[in-house]
């Protein structure tokens, strides 16, 4: 029997969320807690659909476990020190969504970001929190 590769199932995620199939993603979720740890890198795909799908994800997901949540601060915490100013307001936007102390924190660290932009979501975040 063929194993999936975690690089081959973290592509097929992001080409789910890309096609709208955000059903599927938060069963798997659900099944695998280990997935939070790739939220981050999944979030760096370079598709609209795919930013938006994981901002759907983490909606949805907070309704159904949001004690799950937090698992993603980690990989939400690398994506943070991400070359990539889209990527790191990306990685605000859902970290405001987790909304635990921790993740809050992150989110005000992003007022002190290099990037306007990524500054004007960390305050942004923090105003509808």
């Amino acid at each position: 029997m063929n194993q999936v590769s975690d690089e081959e199932l973290k592509r097929v995620i992001a080409d789910f969320l890309d096609m709208g199939h955000v059903d599927n993603i938060v069963a798997m979720f659900r099944r695998e807690p280990r997935y939070y740890d790739w939220t981050g890198e999944i979030l760096a795909d370079r598709r609209f659909a795919v930013r938006l799908g994981i901002s759907i994800l983490f909606e949805e997901l907070k309704s159904l476990q949001p004690e799950e949540l937090a698992l993603a601060v980690p990989s939400l915490r690398r994506a943070l020190h991400s070359e990539e100013p889209l990527l790191r307001g990306e990685a605000v936007s859902i970290l405001g969504i987790i909304g635990t102390a921790e993740a809050i924190e992150l989110v005000r660290s992003g007022l002190a970001d290099p990037n306007p932009q990524v500054r004007e979501m960390a305050a942004l975040v923090l105003d509808e929190l």
